[in-house]
């Protein structure tokens, strides 16, 4: 039971970490954590070339270590899909956040149920490897109730967490739609 509960808090973890990299108006150095670069002939995080901070409510800012890499990460942000347009001021890169419009915000909401649905999934996989290691345990002769109360628990669970799942969505909905 503890493994299953620890693999469905990382499930949660992960949808969290889906959900910290959604743009929602305001700055945030989360946004730019799933951002790689092409830096040494690899893909690095960003925050691995540079510090990333919040300038102001509207303005991130990356301050790049090596010069040479400045270019391949004003290149990575422009192309990463977060609709940013950075500018270069030597080695540092400031990124400016547009308003968002009702379309782009629809779109950051269907991509946000696509998260939690990713993350349902993992949480059903869990219940899944759950209920045939307690199937496997009765066919090893646990008894037919110890079985059912076994199963009970880990649905008990399942439902806790899809519902954390749940609420993690509506917050960020809520935090997408209004600003």
């Amino acid at each position: 039971m503890s493994n299953l509960t620890q693999r469905l808090e990382g499930a949660v973890t992960s949808v969290k970490h889906e959900f910290s990299g959604l743009r929602t108006g305001r700055a945030s150095t989360e946004l730019l954590a799933p951002v790689m670069v092409d830096a040494y002939g690899s893909k690095m995080p960003i925050a691995q070339v540079g510090t990333v901070s919040v300038a102001e409510a509207r303005l991130l800012t990356v301050n790049v270590w090596d010069k040479s890499l400045v270019q391949p990460t004003e290149k990575a942000i422009r192309e990463s899909g977060l609709g940013l347009n950075p500018s270069v001021d030597g080695q540092l890169i400031r990124i400016p956040l547009p308003e968002l419009n009702e379309q782009r915000r629809q779109e950051l909401v269907k991509l946000a149920r696509k998260y939690a649905e990713e993350g349902r999934i993992a949480v059903r996989n869990v219940r899944r490897d759950g209920m045939d290691a307690i199937k496997k345990q009765k066919d090893d002769g646990m008894g037919e109730d110890d079985a059912k109360r076994e199963m009970d628990k880990v649905e008990k669970e399942i439902e806790g967490f899809i519902g954390q799942i749940d609420a993690l969505l509506a917050a960020k909905e809520k935090d997408i739609m209004t600003i």
